[in-house]
Formats: structure tokens, C-alpha cells, sequence
């Protein structure tokens, strides 16, 4: 699943996005400035872009522009100004959809679902990795038609591989965007949970795939078909 940049000065409101939105399990980076924004864009090249109107820096309005001079990618416009007239201009500009502060984090998120269907760029409730399935929606473990029971700790991660197939994280990068900086325990709870996670997994075929471990580097799930 592609990254969802967040663009919004006030942070208290970015972070209940960003909760929202990892609770559906997106991942999300974070703009403070709209004068930043173009540059990030270029680095991290989101699946959609959630951006608020009044910014130090450059106006939202500024930055939509900057954005579909190079980019098609969908943006849903963040803003107290509620009236039609704005929102009308918005969408006239190349906004993809419009949000109202205030707003309600579970309908944040069935627009953000809704544009990113109607661009063609949502990802598939269900990862298939031979006969390894990772449910994203309904988050449900499945090796060949069994269900694999795991803690919630251990279903997080997994997932997380699921949504990074074939790529390379350390424990502190797992624990950041997993976890949390909010979690307190040793980074070696990541190798525990690895085990763990390993274990339950024993039943898919290693020509399918496998949990590995890159000396130096972190962790990867490899997936061979």
C-alpha cells in the first residue's frame, strides 16, 4: 500500500489523520509547511496527498497547483472554510475531493478509500503470497486455507511485511512505524516476535517465501511467486 502524505500545520490534528489512517492501515508522512511540500512529494511520491488550506510557508491552494503541473496523483483539499463557493473552487483547481474541519476520522478515511478507488490506486483487501494470505481489512492470517492465530503484536507486523513485500527494515524502523515510538520494551522484542511469527508460519512453503533475516541490514519478507 503506497504512503498517504499528510500536509497540515496543526500538529494535534495531523496526528489524529495519522492514527485514523494506521488504524486502516496506511502509512502516512507528515508536511508541516506548504513551502516544503513539492520537495517531499518528490521523495516519498504518495498515493494521495491530504492537504490543509491556510500554511505557513505557501497556501494549499498554491501547492495544488505545484503539484498538478507535474503529478496526477489524487489530493483532497483539508480546510475550515466550508462554504461551497471554496469547495467548488477546490475541485475546479484539480482537487479530487474536499473535507470540512471539523471533521470525523472514520469519514477521512472512506473518502480517502473512495478517491484512491476511483484512481485505481487501492490496494487489495487481501495479499496473496502462494498459499500465504494476509487479510488487511479483516486481519486474518490464512497458510493454505488454515487460519493462523497470532498476538496482536505479532498480526501488526506481519501485515506490515505483507504491505512491504521484498523490503529491508531494522528493528528501529519496525518499531517506529509498527509499534510506535510510544512503545517502551527492548528493539530485541522485534526478534521474539520474528521468531514467533516464523513459528506460525512453518507451514508455508519456503519456495513460496520466507521471513528473512539480512546480517547488518534488518528484516525482509521475501516473497519467491
Amino acid at each position: 500500500m503506497g504512503k498517504l502524505m499528510i500536509v497540515e500545520d496543526e500538529m494535534p490534528i495531523s496526528q489524529v489523520l495519522k492514527a485514523y489512517l494506521k488504524k486502516a492501515n496506511y502509512e502516512t508522512v507528515h508536511v508541516y509547511r506548504g513551502d516544503e511540500v513539492l520537495e517531499r512529494f518528490h521523495q516519498e511520491s504518495p498515493s494521495l496527498v491530504i492537504l490543509d488550506v491556510m500554511l505557513p510557508g505557501k497556501n494549499g491552494w498554491d501547492v495544488l497547483k505545484e503539484i498538478r503541473k507535474i503529478s496526477d496523483c489524487p489530493v483532497i483539499m483539508l480546510t475550515a472554510l466550508s462554504e461551497v463557493g471554496n469547495r467548488l473552487s477546490g475541485l475546479n483547481q484539480g482537487a479530487d475531493d474536499y473535507i470540512a474541519k471539523p471533521f470525523v476520522g472514520d469519514e477521512v478515511v472512506a473518502r480517502v478509500k473512495a478517491v484512491l478507488r476511483r484512481a485505481g490506486k487501492e490496494t487489495p483487501a487481501v495479499k496473496r503470497f502462494g498459499s500465504l494470505h494476509v487479510d488487511l481489512i479483516g486481519h486474518r492470517i490464512k497458510v493454505d486455507g488454515e487460519e493462523i492465530t497470532l498476538t496482536p503484536r505479532d498480526l501488526s507486523l506481519l501485515t506490515f511485511f505483507a504491505e512491504h513485500p521484498n523490503q529491508t527494515f531494522t528493528r528501529d524502523q519496525l518499531i517506529e512505524r509498527v509499534w510506535g515510538w510510544e512503545y517502551e520494551g527492548s528493539d530485541r522484542a522485534v526478534d521474539v516476535s520474528i521468531k514467533r511469527i516464523r513459528n506460525s508460519l512453518r507451514d508455508w512453503p519456503a519456495s513460496q517465501g520466507e521471513i528473512r533475516t539480512l546480517r547488518g541490514l534488518g528484516y525482509q519478507l521475501s516473497v519467491y511467486q
